[in-house]
Order: structure tokens, then C-alpha cells, then sequence
């Protein structure tokens, strides 16, 4: 009985060591896909669906986004909205409603999504448990939320030949954001007046 307890406990800690390497594979892989880029740019086109599959919103608009922390999600009409952060602060303006939500940023990866892409990478093996499958020119990374409160159960994130591709969100009740990413171009200048947001006259301001 003690050869095949001391069997199991080897056959226990490899299978621990084992999933420790491929966790610090997928993190240094996806470190070094992430850290490539200062600067984003691109179009996107977003697609939410409910559990069982029916179309619930379609939208597209422009990102831009600068390391560490500065990000612009332009959404675009019919339900225009502009989400922009300089680091610190998050603005979210309605102009339909012409209204503007303020916001201290929430560093938390797994509460800003855009902070996996503009943000530390550092944070993200503190964040989340990560996977990784390579297959050609495409890799997928999983990624799923070590904090209990997070605003989605699981992560994917796609890179082909390199570039960032897409991402999918899904949260606890089974609803999915598919984003694509189009025409990206990376280490290109972009303008910091991007990252800041004067809230127009006339509009209502929510202080959260």
C-alpha cells in the first residue's frame, strides 16, 4: 500500500508540474503577443448572442488603444457611443441621450476587459488561468477568471500570424460578445488627445 501511495503522489505532483509549465508557457506566449504592440489601431465589428444562439445586438465602430492603460471604443451610429480612458479615468458618453458617465478606472482585468490589450500584462497570471492551443498561424488563448465577481466567465483571445484577430466574452449566463478586429495596425503614432474627453455643453453628467 505505502509503494502504490508514494505511485500516486508522484504520478500527483507530475501532473501538477505539468499543468504549471503549460500555464507559464500560455502566459509568456501571450505576454510576448501583447507586449509587441504600443499602439493599436483598428476597426471592429461586434456580435452578442444569448445562450442559446439568437441574435441579440450587432455593432462596429473604431479602437484605438495606447500602452499602458489609454484606451477610445467608438461605437458607431445608430447606437453611437464613445467609451474613452486616459489611464485614470473612463468616460462614457450617449449622445442620444447626451449624457456622460464618469468613472474611475477599475484596474482589475477582469472588470476592464480593454486592459488586457492596453494595460500591464504582468497582471494577467494574477488575474486568470490560462490556455493556449497553436495550430498554423493561429493562437487561441483561454482565459478564465481566478476572481469570483468578474464581469465574464470566460476569455478567448485570438492572434493570426501575429496580429490580433479576435475575442470572445462569455458571461455567467451563458451570453457571448464576439468581437473581430479589422484592418489592424500596431506601433503606428496615434494622437494622446485621443485619451482625453471634454463633456460637451448641455449634457448631463453621472459622477459614479
Amino acid at each position: 500500500m505505502r509503494v502504490i501511495r508514494l505511485l500516486m503522489l508522484a504520478v500527483l505532483s507530475f501532473t501538477l508540474l505539468t499543468a504549471q509549465a503549460d500555464e507559464e508557457a500560455a502566459t509568456q506566449r501571450l505576454t510576448e503577443l501583447l507586449n509587441q504592440a504600443q499602439t493599436i489601431s483598428a476597426r471592429f465589428s461586434q456580435l452578442t448572442l444569448d445562450a442559446s444562439g439568437t441574435q441579440l445586438q450587432e455593432t462596429a465602430g473604431q479602437l484605438v488603444l495606447k500602452r499602458p492603460g489609454l484606451f477610445r471604443w467608438h461605437t458607431d451610429q445608430p447606437m453611437e457611443q464613445l467609451l474613452v480612458s486616459n489611464g485614470k479615468k473612463v468616460w462614457l458618453y450617449d449622445p442620444d441621450l447626451e449624457q456622460v458617465t464618469v468613472q474611475t478606472l477599475d484596474q482589475r482585468l477582469t472588470h476592464t476587459p480593454a486592459l488586457l490589450l492596453s494595460g500591464d500584462v504582468s497582471q494577467i497570471r494574477e488575474n486568470f488561468d490560462i490556455d493556449y492551443k497553436e495550430g498554423g498561424n493561429v493562437v487561441d488563448f483561454i482565459l478564465k477568471p481566478k476572481a469570483k465577481d468578474s464581469l465574464f466567465d470566460s476569455l478567448r483571445l485570438s492572434f493570426r500570424n501575429r496580429v490580433l484577430n479576435d475575442m470572445q466574452l462569455i458571461d455567467s449566463i451563458g451570453q457571448r460578445t464576439n468581437i473581430l478586429f479589422l484592418n489592424v495596425k500596431m506601433n503606428e503614432p496615434v494622437d494622446d488627445g485621443l485619451f482625453s474627453f471634454d463633456i460637451p455643453q448641455g449634457a448631463d453628467v453621472i459622477q459614479e
